[in-house]
């Protein structure tokens, strides 16, 4: 099936936002989502959206390990971005998941540059949430030695955004950059950033991510041999679990 490029002419049909069907823990269904909403992007003519639900079935394809799949599917994308003049976000979106697709098989080399890719553009275009994809994902193709630097970069374009998507990183960047401190028995700065991770979830109202946002503050302090602080956390966490059943 060839992807049609829209003359202008065809009336757009109002599609629904493609990240708003995604279930990570379950990527066998979102891929049947967006399969199921592959003849009304074709309707519709919309080039940019097509293309980029086409990036999100090879990204669910990659995550149920059909890596081959995924590298079809993305070729396909590759094939459209030659023929027709692209928009910044959909080749950003086609490199993320490209790269993702190699990071998953365990090609980390074909991946980093990549991701390098997706976040220069992003940042030119001010696609700031996929920006701080895009450095996350660096965070997580690099060396133990640099993979703070690049939570850090991921952290900063998180908390500066303005786009409400981009700010919503915060929550796990604050979490990632917690444990890689505490792995490296910098408690004290792990513990600034559970702290955050724990103001961030408390705001978005998640119980199930404030219970765990706390167990890390919790953990930490204990760390720090504040005992009787972590043990009253720990109490209060255990009694949370308790009432939820």
């Amino acid at each position: 099936m060839g992807i049609a490029v829209s003359d202008g002419s065809a009336p757009k049909t109002k599609l629904p936002d493609l990240d708003s069907f995604w279930d990570y823990d379950h990527p066998d269904a979102t891929e049947g989502r967006f399969r199921e909403l592959l003849p009304a992007a074709l309707d519709s003519r919309d080039f940019p959206y097509l293309t980029q639900l086409l990036t999100q079935i090879a990204r669910a394809e990659g995550l149920q390990r059909k890596f081959q799949d995924a590298h079809k599917t993305l070729d396909r994308v590759e094939k459209a971005l030659l023929k027709a003049e692209a928009d910044d976000k959909t080749k950003v979106r086609y490199l993320l998941e490209r790269g993702r697709v190699f990071n998953s098989s365990g090609k980390r080399d074909e991946a980093r540059p990549l991701f390098i890719l997706a976040l220069d553009l992003a940042v030119k275009s001010k696609d700031d949430f996929n920006a701080v994809d895009a450095a996350h994902m660096m965070a997580i193709v690099e060396p133990t030695e640099k993979q703070l630097q690049w939570n850090l970069k991921a952290l900063d374009l998180a908390e500066n955004s303005a786009d409400e998507k981009a700010r919503k990183w915060k929550g796990s960047l604050y979490n990632n950059l917690g444990w890689t401190y505490f792995e490296q028995r910098q408690f004290e700065e792990a513990l600034l950033m559970f702290e955050k991770a724990l103001e961030f979830q408390q705001q978005q109202g998640d119980p199930n991510k404030i219970m765990i946002a706390k167990w890390c503050v919790a953990k930490t302090l204990r760390m720090m041999n504040h005992t009787e602080e972590a043990l009253e956390m720990q109490r209060d966490l255990y009694e949370q679990y308790q009432a939820a059943g």
